[in-house]
C-alpha cells in the first residue's frame, strides 16, 4: 500500500474532527501512516519574516492533545503522528502536500463568516497542493458529532469525467479509490446540451444537430478512455452515466448517495499560469453533501 502519510488539517472544531475521522478511515483502508496536523495561526501582529527557534511542541498543543485523548477511544489505530506547525494555515497546508499521499480537511474550521460553505483554508489547500485533498462537508442538519465513515461505505465512488479532454491523474485515483471502498465506480460524463450557437448577420443557421448522436459520441469516448483503467482494476465494477448540461448539478445530485465524489484540478493554462480551480470543481466543493476529493494534475500537466 501507499508509503506516503494521509494527512488530516485539525485546529479543534467539530468540521475537523470529522475530516480526522475520515482521514483515520482511509489511513487504515491504505495502511498508511496518519499525520496529524495543527497550524497555529500567528497574531496578526507578529511580523512573518521573523523566524522561531523551532518548530512547537506537540506535546504543548491543547488541539493536539484533544485529539489524542479522541482517539485513545479506538481501536487498531495505524500508526500516527501529531505535528504543530505556525503560521498561516492558508499557506502551509498546501505545503503539506510534497511529502503526502492525501491531506483531508474539513470544509470550514474555526475562523471565518459562520454562513460560509467553503473554508479560505481548504480552498487554498484543494487549489495548491499537490497531492489529492478530500474537503469533508458538515451534515446538512447543522453541526453535530462526527458521524462513523462506514455510513456512506454502501454509497458508490463517483467521478467526473469530461470526455474531449479526461484527466487521467483523476480517473486513476477514482479507479484506485474504488477498489479500496468495495469496487463501485460510477463515471458522470456530462456534454453541453442545448448547443450555443452564434451567427453574423446573412449567415445561413447550421444544421440541427441530434442529441441522441451527441450522447453517443460522448458514451463511445468515454468508454475509450476508461478502457485501460478497466483492465488494471479488473474488481472495480464501474456504471457510465451520460447526461446533458449542468456537470456540476449532476454531480452534486449524485453526491447525495456517494461515499466519495471525485473530481480533477483545473490545469494552467497558458494565458493564466496560476494554479486555479474550474467553475465545476467550485461549485461541487461549495455545494456537495459528500466528501469531495480534488485530484491535481499529473507532473507536467500542470503547467
Amino acid at each position: 500500500m501507499s508509503t506516503q502519510p494521509v494527512v488530516a488539517a485539525v485546529d479543534g472544531s467539530e468540521d475537523s474532527l470529522r475530516a480526522l475521522e475520515w482521514a483515520l478511515d482511509a489511513a487504515r483502508r491504505r495502511e498508511a501512516t496518519l499525520r496529524i496536523v495543527h497550524v497555529r495561526q500567528l497574531a496578526p501582529w507578529t511580523q512573518p519574516e521573523v523566524l522561531a527557534a523551532g518548530p512547537p511542541d506537540p506535546g504543548e498543543d491543547p488541539v493536539l492533545e484533544q485529539v489524542r485523548a479522541h482517539l485513545a477511544k479506538q481501536d487498531a489505530l495505524p500508526a500516527v503522528q501529531y505535528v504543530a506547525l505556525e503560521g498561516a494555515p492558508g499557506a502551509l497546508l498546501p505545503e503539506l502536500g510534497a511529502t503526502s499521499g492525501l491531506l483531508v480537511l474539513g470544509s470550514r474550521g474555526r475562523g471565518g463568516f459562520a454562513s460560509l460553505l467553503l473554508g479560505s483554508n481548504s480552498l487554498a489547500a484543494a487549489r495548491d497542493a499537490e497531492c489529492p485533498v478530500v474537503v469533508v462537508p458538515r451534515p446538512a442538519q447543522g453541526d453535530e458529532a462526527p458521524p462513523a465513515p462506514s455510513a456512506a461505505d454502501g454509497g458508490p465512488v463517483v467521478v467526473g469525467m469530461n470526455a474531449d479532454s479526461p484527466d487521467e491523474a483523476t480517473l486513476g485515483f477514482a479507479f484506485a479509490e474504488a477498489a479500496l471502498r468495495g469496487g463501485r465506480l460510477r463515471i458522470v460524463a456530462a456534454y453541453p446540451w442545448p448547443l450555443q450557437t452564434w451567427m453574423l448577420p446573412g449567415e445561413m443557421p447550421p444544421p440541427d444537430i441530434d442529441r441522441d448522436a451527441v450522447e453517443h459520441e460522448t458514451r463511445v469516448l468515454a468508454e475509450g478512455f476508461l478502457a485501460p483503467h478497466r483492465e488494471r482494476h479488473a474488481g472495480v465494477t464501474t456504471e457510465v452515466v451520460v447526461l446533458p448540461g449542468d456537470a456540476a448539478g449532476h454531480l452534486v445530485e449524485a453526491s447525495r448517495e456517494a461515499a466519495l465524489v471525485i473530481i480533477g484540478r483545473h490545469r494552467r493554462r497558458l494565458l493564466a499560469p496560476a494554479r486555479m480551480m474550474g467553475s465545476v470543481t467550485q461549485a461541487v466543493l461549495l455545494h456537495a453533501e459528500s466528501p469531495v476529493a480534488v485530484v491535481p494534475p499529473a507532473p507536467g500537466e500542470d503547467s
